[in-house]
Order: structure tokens, then sequence, then C-alpha cells
């Protein structure tokens, strides 16, 4: 028993201590120097990672729609095209209502789901979604899914929602860029010619 509990507590430590990696590394992406494209990549690439799911999107809210605008899977067509209205789907509910969704088996049998044919994810068991947040208000909403269900742990939903609130700091320092922050200092992000902003 005593050596069960030993061994749960440092399952417990070691997942903390990886969670703690993550979120540093996300850290990162938004005081280096990168364009929004390339932060936003390497936030969906450090949380498939972690939480090892099959699928990770993140769209941005641009002119009242979701936009998608990073996926770990190769979709290059989907990006940038694939759209929502706020009143679409499990994604549009998210940011319409500012909440998590946790659905973890036959998210395709949900009410709000919209099937998109260019996206494979919605034959997709498991679906966590967290809104992106800024001081703004809804930014956009980051996706998680799993091809087999998949029980969202409470760590996990911390997680992503911690992780929404990371991408919305990083579109706040993105739309700084070049401007004084407090009359004091120039906050940058992005770099070069190549720079991409969020709205």
């Amino acid at each position: 028993m005593i050596v069960s509990r030993s061994k749960e507590l440092e399952q417990r430590l070691e997942r903390t201590e990886q969670q703690l990696r993550l979120l540093q590394k996300i850290s990162r992406c938004m005081v280096r120097e990168m364009s929004l494209d390339q932060a936003l990549d390497g936030v969906v690439t450090l949380v498939v990672d972690f939480m090892e799911c099959d699928s990770c999107l993140l769209y941005l809210l641009d002119n009242n729609e979701l936009v998608l605008r990073a996926t770990n899977t190769p979709h290059p067509a989907a990006v940038g095209t694939v759209k929502l209205a706020l009143s679409e789907g499990l994604t549009g509910w998210v940011a319409r209502e500012k909440r998590l969704l946790s659905i973890s088996r036959e998210a395709y049998h949900d009410p709000r789901f919209k099937f998109f044919s260019d996206l494979p994810e919605d034959t997709y068991e498991a679906f966590l979604s967290a809104p992106v947040i800024s001081r703004r208000g809804v930014e956009g909403v980051i996706n998680v899914q799993h091809r087999d269900p998949h029980p969202h742990t409470g760590m996990e939903m911390e997680l992503l929602t911690t992780v929404g609130e990371q991408v919305g700091c990083l579109l706040m320092l993105s739309r700084m860029e070049g401007k004084p922050a407090d009359g004091t200092r120039d906050l940058v992000l992005s770099s070069g010619p190549e720079r991409v902003r969020s709205s």
C-alpha cells in the first residue's frame, strides 16, 4: 500500500513537472523573435507532444469568424480557409460561451457539431476545447482531439485553459509590436518583412 502510494505520488510529480516545462516553453514563444504563425505552430506542437493527442487545431477570431490558423496535421489547404461563424459547431459554441468543453466519446454526435469534409478530425471520438482569451475578450479557440475515446483529466482541462490564456497574451504582444508599452519601451514578437499580425 505504501509502495503503491509512493509510486502514484512520483507519477503525479513527474506529470506536474512536464506541465510546468510545457508552460515554460510556450512562454518562451512570447519573448523570442519569431512570426506569429511560427509561434502558433510552436504552441500546437508543444500541446500535441504533452497531451499525446492526435490533433490540435487553433482558430483565431477574424471579422467575427473563427479561422483555422495552426494545426499539427498536414492540412495546408485548410489553414486560413476553414472558417466558422460563432454560431457554428462545437468550436463556435466554446468561443460564444467563453467556456471549456470536454467530450470523451462520440463528439461527432453532439447536436452542436459541424462537419468539415476537409478535416478528418471530424471523425475523432474525444474533443477538448478551450477559448483563447485576452484582456479584450475571446480571441479564438484551441481544440485537442483523440481518435479513440479519451476521458479528459482535470489537469488536462486546466492545462488547455491556461494555454488558451497564454495564446491570448501572445496575440496581445503581437498587436503591441512597435508600440510603446506604458510609454516606456517597445514589445516585439515578430521580426523581418514577413511579420504576421493577428488582426
